[in-house]
C-alpha cells in the first residue's frame, strides 16, 4: 500500500547507481559466459579480447562505451521493473489469478486461526507466576508468537504470499495499536522523523528492493539458454534463492523499522499537528482513529481544541 511512496525515494545517486550497475554487470559477466560455453568454451572469449586487442583505440573505447550503455541501460529498466515486481510477490496479483489467490488466502487464513488456537492455549501456562510451561511449550510458544505478528491481525487483510502478509502486517499494526492509519499518515510521519530513522529505513528498504531485482534479473537470465540450456535452471535457481531465502527476512527487517518509527516518533506527528495527546492507552486508539480521518478527509467540527503552539505559554 505504501510503495508509490518508497519509489520516490531514493539515497545519493553514486549508491543508487552502484546497487543497480552491480547485478547487471553481473549478469552481462554471465550472459557472456553462457555466449562462450555456447560457442565452444573460453577459447571464444579469446578470440573475443584478440580482436580488441588489434583494434585502434578508437574501436575499443566506443565498445567500452557500449557495454557500459548496455549495462546503464538494463539496470535502469530492471529498476522500473522492481517495484511492479514487488507487488507480485506481495499476492497484489490481477484478476486472472483471482481463484488462486482465493486459494491461498483461505490457506492463510486456516493456519492463522490454528496458529492462534494453540498459542491461546498455551499463553495461560507462559505467562503464569510462576510459568508452568515446559521448554518445548516455550519455544512452541514464540514460534507461534513469531507467526502471528507477521500475519495481519485482521483475516480479511490477509495477503496470499508470506512476503505480503510481512509487510501488511507492518502497515496494519499502527492502526491496531494506536488507531493510526499507515497510508493517510506516513507522508506525515516522514517529514518529522529524524535523519538517523530515515537512513535507517531507506537502506532497510533498499535492500529489500534490490533482492527483487536479484529475483528479476535472475528470471531475465533464462533468456540465455539460447547459448546455453544452463541459463535457465540457473536464473530460476537465483530467483527462487531470492524470493524465499532473501527477501522474507529483508521484508522482516523493513517491517520492524516501520513499526518502529511509529511506536517511537508518532507524539512528534501529534504535536507537529497541535492534536491533544492521549492520556493513556485506552484513549490514543481513539485519538489516533480522529487523527487519522481529520488528515485523511479533513474536519470542520469544534472539537477537539488545538494545544498552543510551543513557546506561546505566558510569560514570566
Amino acid at each position: 500500500m505504501l510503495g508509490r511512496f518508497w519509489e520516490g525515494l531514493s539515497g545519493p545517486l553514486a549508491e543508487r547507481w552502484a546497487g543497480v550497475a552491480a547485478p547487471a554487470a553481473v549478469f552481462w559477466l554471465g550472459g557472456l559466459l553462457a555466449w562462450a560455453r555456447g560457442r565452444g568454451g573460453l577459447d571464444a572469449l579469446g578470440d573475443v579480447t584478440g580482436w580488441l586487442d588489434r583494434q585502434q583505440t578508437g574501436t575499443q573505447a566506443a565498445a567500452l562505451v557500449a557495454v557500459l550503455v548496455a549495462v546503464g541501460a538494463s539496470a535502469a529498466v530492471v529498476e522500473r521493473f522492481t517495484a511492479p515486481a514487488l507487488r507480485l510477490l506481495e499476492g497484489y496479483w490481477p484478476r486472472g489469478l483471482g481463484r488462486l489467490a482465493d486459494h491461498l488466502i483461505a490457506k492463510v487464513r486456516r493456519r492463522a486461526t490454528s496458529d492462534e488456537d494453540a498459542w491461546q492455549r498455551l499463553a495461560p501456562r507462559v505467562w503464569a507466576t510462576p510459568a508452568t510451561a515446559t521448554a518445548d511449550e516455550l519455544a512452541r510458544f514464540s514460534r507461534l508468537d513469531q507467526r502471528r505478528r507477521r500475519r495481519p491481525a485482521a483475516p480479511d487483510r490477509c495477503l496470499p504470499t508470506r512476503l505480503g502478509n510481512i509487510l501488511r502486517a507492518a502497515e496494519s499494526r499502527p492502526a491496531d495499536k494506536y488507531g493510526l492509519d499507515a497510508v493517510a499518515l506516513w507522508p506525515r510521519l516522514w517529514l518529522v522523523l529524524p535523519d538517523t530513522t530515515r537512513r535507517e529505513l531507506l537502506a532497510a528498504r533498499g535492500a529489500l528492493d534490490r533482492t527483487v531485482a536479484v529475483a528479476v534479473w535472475g528470471l531475465l537470465f533464462g533468456a540465455f539458454t539460447v547459448w546455453d540450456p544452463l541459463a535457465l535452471p540457473v536464473g530460476l535457481t537465483v530467483s527462487l534463492i531470492a524470493v524465499t531465502l532473501w527477501a522474507p527476512p529483508r521484508a522482516e527487517l523493513f517491517a520492524d523499522l516501520l513499526e518502529a518509527a511509529y511506536d517511537l516518533h508518532r507524539v512528534a506527528l501529534y504535536q507537529q499537528l497541535r492534536w491533544p495527546l492521549p492520556a493513556n492507552p485506552a484513549q490514543e486508539a481513539a485519538y489516533g482513529r480522529q487523527l487519522s480521518a481529520y488528515l485523511w478527509r479533513g474536519s470542520d467540527a469544534p472539537h477537539p481544541t488545538f494545544t498552543p503552539p510551543e513557546g506561546s505559554g505566558p510569560r514570566p
